[in-house]
């Protein structure tokens, strides 16, 4: 999320790796972490602005991206179905959400030409996900925020870990078409330690499954590790370089947060399936 560039490259985004650079990103990382945090912590309408705004931003990149700046009633009601969706969210209506997404989705092609109409529905889809993920954890008032703790401790580890042992050990690259500067071992050290992390905080915060915790640790540092693969990949589809220059130093807001959202849907669709809507947080991590 926000923290240091991705897996075992920061050149993920097109920027040098210069003393400079790394100060930028440290400064941003130092500003904006905290405020994730303290929006988790508040929780409720708070958090959820905190990501619905992500979202929108994100939504905006995307949609840039794919279809260029000419289609902004588009965009705008794209981003109004995210916000539907995520005060939808907020209110306890999941599933009315789930649909509002993709109901923009399905309104933000009719605009585009037919050869772009799939990357719109994906875009609405991604920016959903973005939001709607933490916000159905954090609605669980038992373990909600120790979640996305969770979390954030497994992405920002693979991210800072990751980036500085593909540095320090290079090695084969882990998809050299893809994203050239990212390495298997920058890759295996970001999700050890991952799971390193998550094993030796969890029981500070309760009795909690050691392997179980380690298992799904694992499991949410290569997913994303894939969602910053994917991220890559869309852009190299559309010639770019970065997603945006919002953040200084990293490059887009979609450039930092794809590790986040694809560990959040899946952690989501982990609990939803064993705490359904009530208790998605639980279903992740109390096993």
């Amino acid at each position: 999320m926000f923290g240091s560039d991705k897996v075992s490259g920061a050149e993920t985004t097109g920027v040098s790796v210069s003393a400079g650079n790394l100060g930028l990103r440290v400064v941003s990382a130092a500003v904006l972490a905290p405020l994730a945090v303290l929006a988790a912590y508040i929780g409720g309408w708070p958090f959820a602005a905190f990501w619905g705004i992500a979202a929108v931003i994100v939504l905006w990149e995307w949609m840039s991206l794919v279809v260029g700046p000419g289609y902004r009633f588009m965009v705008t009601s794209c981003a109004a179905a995210v916000a539907v969706a995520d005060f939808l969210a907020v209110l306890g209506r999941p599933v009315a959400a789930m649909l509002m997404i993709g109901l923009g989705g399905l309104a933000g092609a009719i605009f585009v030409p037919a050869e772009r109409r799939l990357w719109v529905i994906t875009g609405a889809g991604y920016a959903g996900g973005m939001v709607l993920a933490p916000v159905l954890l954090r609605s669980d008032e038992g373990t909600g925020f120790l979640a996305i703790l969770f979390l954030f401790a497994i992405v920002w580890t693979t991210d800072v870990v990751g980036y500085f042992a593909g540095r320090a050990f290079g090695g084969p690259k882990l998809w050299p078409a893809v994203s050239p500067k990212k390495t298997w071992s920058g890759a295996i050290a970001g999700a050890a330690a991952a799971v390193a992390v998550a094993v030796l905080a969890a029981p500070q915060f309760g009795p909690f499954n050691t392997i179980v915790i380690a298992a799904t640790a694992l499991l949410l540092s290569v997913v994303a590790q894939a969602g910053d693969l994917f991220e890559s990949w869309v852009k190299r589809q559309f010639n770019a370089k970065d997603s945006g220059r919002l953040i200084p130093g990293h490059g887009g807001v979609m450039d930092r947060l794809d590790g986040f959202w694809a560990a959040a849907v899946a952690g989501c669709m982990i609990g939803l399936v064993r705490g359904g809507f009530h208790e998605p947080a639980r279903g992740l991590l109390v096993w």
